[in-house]
């Protein structure tokens, strides 16, 4: 039985979210604060976590870059952020600060457990694709086994979504690949539904990837996202 940790201080939405996802099958751990979820996360280890931003004591972002600091296994688990503010800002915020996913409240528990059932499936499948050893391109390096990515000797730490998200590029280099098809195969929703996911996230990859990072991922306008070693196409038009 998969288990979900879901931090949340409203009790009222703690409960409703522990019940539901208890009749979809799912081991849930409920807390008040970070503080507890954290102190239970290394003998717990949960599956996935749920996090509201905006918690008394330890703030859900702060929280969660400490899960993405750790070294054990727990710092990959895919992780959703709970937020009542509608604003691009805050969802920038929480999926920089370390999350695969958000939903802003109010929201409905079919959602959530169809955005959890597409991150766990997602973890689950996910397979090292290259077996023959690291990929190096440019000044990039990725060892899918470790699942570790390195930028001009600089080691570069990616969530599990913007992990994902650069392996599918690099995966599909040798063409231009479509917003609504990574919408469909890394999040398992149709293109209608948050497509600033997708930019928000590429955003983000493109950040940490740093100066080069838009050298790497290209914008096909009105079409989608290419990947491009730079040093094969410093002469092409962008």
């Amino acid at each position: 039985m998969q288990k979900i940790f879901v931090i949340e201080d409203d009790e009222n939405i703690r409960n409703l979210v522990k019940i539901a996802l208890e009749g979809y099958g799912y081991q849930v751990l409920s807390f008040e604060t970070a503080e507890e979820a954290l102190e239970l996360a290394g003998k717990e280890k949960p599956d996935l976590a749920v996090f509201d931003l905006m918690l008394p004591g330890m703030d859900g972002l702060s929280a969660i870059r400490l899960i993405r600091g750790r070294e054990d296994e727990i710092k990959n688990i895919p992780i959703i952020v709970l937020t009542a503010k509608d604003k691009e800002y805050d969802k920038v915020v929480g999926l920089d600060g370390g999350a695969d996913d958000y939903i802003t409240k109010p929201f409905g528990v079919l959602e959530l457990a169809a955005r959890i059932r597409s991150l766990l499936r997602r973890a689950a499948e996910q397979q090292p694709v290259h077996e023959t050893g690291k990929i190096k391109m440019g000044g990039l390096s990725v060892d899918p086994a470790a699942r570790e990515v390195v930028m001009n000797g600089e080691p570069v730490s990616l969530t599990y979504k913007e992990y994902e998200l650069l392996m599918y590029l690099i995966d599909n280099r040798t063409r231009v690949v479509e917003r609504d098809e990574l919408l469909n195969k890394l999040w398992d929703y149709s293109a209608d539904i948050e497509t600033r996911t997708l930019d928000i996230h590429i955003r983000t990859l493109r950040q940490k990837l740093g100066e080069e990072g838009s050298r790497y991922i290209k914008t096909i306008r009105s079409v989608g996202y290419r990947f491009v070693i730079p040093q094969e196409n410093e002469n092409k038009e962008n």
